[in-house]
């Protein structure tokens, strides 16, 4: 007969010699699931924020560009080295809170943008932001493992919608950080505009796809960067987002420890440098393969989205005020598709979304290959944000859910690696960025992603992109508090 015991104020319940949750932990793992995703919105309002303005307000000599792609070139090397590694030493939650902290030198050099703090400060994000990821990643798949064992749900299913609803609260860091940059940048300003001052022709033929990085302030002076104490005060603020996002994890999120005992992982009993061999040995799977160009794709369109769009499309056209505004249109639409997606996934399926995501993105690239873009155009800046947010949404939240559906009990190694090839994605085309032409760089955007698609088909059409679902639940032992808060 199943009894229950009390472990730590936690009642399970007991049966042969098993503990497993009770219904009611459904409740806390809502909870760390709410809390991580709060905690990821707070501290990316100000890390999304300063990306944002950094190929406009640090325009001199590219270098707001060059330390975004010296950000996504450590990250390379970070998700080779550092994910399975610190998540074995310090579990998920205290990689979370300890990586949070890498971000701050980027936001601190905002006060003397100078390249010899910057890039630094890039490197850090960069060798935090494998570990953060991975540690996200692995926590969200072993709680909805844990979840499906006290539900009528499949970890399948549950793993698409706890991307999803963390996905919208990340994005929203799109609209807070967005909105702090816009309000303090515009406040004060002019009733007339400074791109009202040029002439819309000359701004049609100048900007848009037609746009080139070596263009000069001088011959368009909405590329002129704003005063030095607006963007301190911007990074005053965004400092103190990221300690408050640091003490939500650290006092608001259980352990991983407390759901994934009796599970078996990547990294379950292996040595440091066995470790990194289970991530470098999955780039031999020929699944890993299939998904590694969409995984660039994904990198590569956001770094287009954040520096190129923004420094061709919005700061050369309408001015870089305006950048915050747009941007703000991209997060709302990016949080609203990420949390819809899981439930259109549950009727039609993970195909037509894809399918519908990749038919959207190249519509748009067309369209702005073709688009001259003028101050009187608001209304289409925030419509090719907006329908933006929403291809980046499907992209972010079905692979990363497919990357764990392909290679159970191997999360770790799946999304170190989805990170690394994300990034690479990211720092190719912050490197290209400065010498290419805007038309050159959507030309490539759109090679990389019919490629990524294929390789997607081919994993549809060998039927690798399912797993077997029973009805089996696995065993999660809860351990004491004392444990599951360290």
């Amino acid at each position: 007969m199943p009894s229950k015991e009390n472990v730590g104020g936690n009642f399970i319940e007991v049966k042969d010699g098993r503990s497993n949750f009770l219904p009611s932990e459904r409740w806390r793992i809502m909870k760390n699931i709410l809390m991580i995703s709060f905690a990821f919105m707070v501290h990316f309002t100000a890390f999304m924020g300063a990306s944002n303005l950094q190929s406009s307000v640090n325009a001199d000599k590219s270098l707001g560009t060059f330390t975004l792609a010296s950000i996504y070139g450590s990250l390379i090397l970070s998700n080779i080295f550092l994910p399975v590694l610190m998540i074995s030493w310090l579990g998920c939650k205290w990689t979370i809170s300890l990586t949070f902290i890498s971000y701050m030198p980027f936001i601190a050099a905002q006060f003397y943008p100078k390249f010899f703090t910057m890039i630094p400060a890039g490197l850090a994000v960069g060798l935090g932001g494998g570990p953060l990821w991975c540690a996200k990643c692995t926590y969200l798949t072993v709680v909805s493992e844990a979840y499906a064992s006290v539900s009528e749900l499949s970890a399948d299913v549950l793993v698409t919608r706890f991307f999803g609803l963390f996905f919208m609260f990340y994005q929203m860091a799109q609209v807070w950080g967005n909105l702090i940059s816009s309000a303090v940048l515009s406040y004060g300003l002019d009733a007339t505009p400074v791109n009202n001052t040029i002439n819309s022709t000359l701004v049609a033929e100048i900007c848009g796809a037609n746009f080139c990085a070596a263009q000069t302030d001088e011959e368009n002076p909405n590329l002129k960067p704003p005063p030095a104490e607006r963007i301190q005060l911007i990074s005053g603020i965004y400092l103190g987002c990221m300690v408050f996002a640091i003490l939500v994890v650290a006092f608001g999120v259980d352990s991983l420890t407390r759901y994934d005992r009796g599970r078996s992982g990547s990294t379950t009993g292996k040595s440091g440098l066995k470790l990194l061999a289970v991530t470098l040995k999955l780039l031999k799977e020929k699944r890993q393969l299939l998904i590694l160009p969409i995984t660039l794709f994904i990198g590569a369109e956001q770094a287009f989205l954040f520096a190129d769009f923004n420094a061709a499309f919005v700061s050369c056209a309408w001015g870089i005020s305006n950048i915050g505004y747009v941007m703000i249109c991209y997060g709302v639409a990016n949080a609203i598709a990420a949390i819809s997606t899981g439930s259109v996934v549950k009727l039609t399926g993970r195909t037509p979304v894809m399918v519908f995501a990749f038919i959207l993105h190249v519509a748009i690239i067309v369209a702005l290959l073709l688009w001259k873009p003028t101050p009187e155009q608001g209304i289409i800046f925030f419509m090719m944000s907006g329908l933006w947010g929403v291809c980046d949404a499907i992209w972010l939240v079905q692979v990363n859910a497919l990357s764990g559906i392909l290679f159970p009990g191997k999360e770790e190694a799946a999304y170190s690696n989805f990170r690394l090839w994300e990034a690479t994605g990211s720092v190719l085309a912050y490197a290209y960025s400065p010498y290419l032409c805007t038309n050159i760089k959507l030309y490539i955007l759109l090679a990389i992603l019919c490629i990524g698609v294929t390789g997607y088909v081919i994993i549809i059409r060998k039927g690798r992109a399912s797993r077997t679902i029973t009805d089996e639940r696995k065993n999660f032992e809860l351990v004491a508090t004392r444990e599951a808060s360290s």
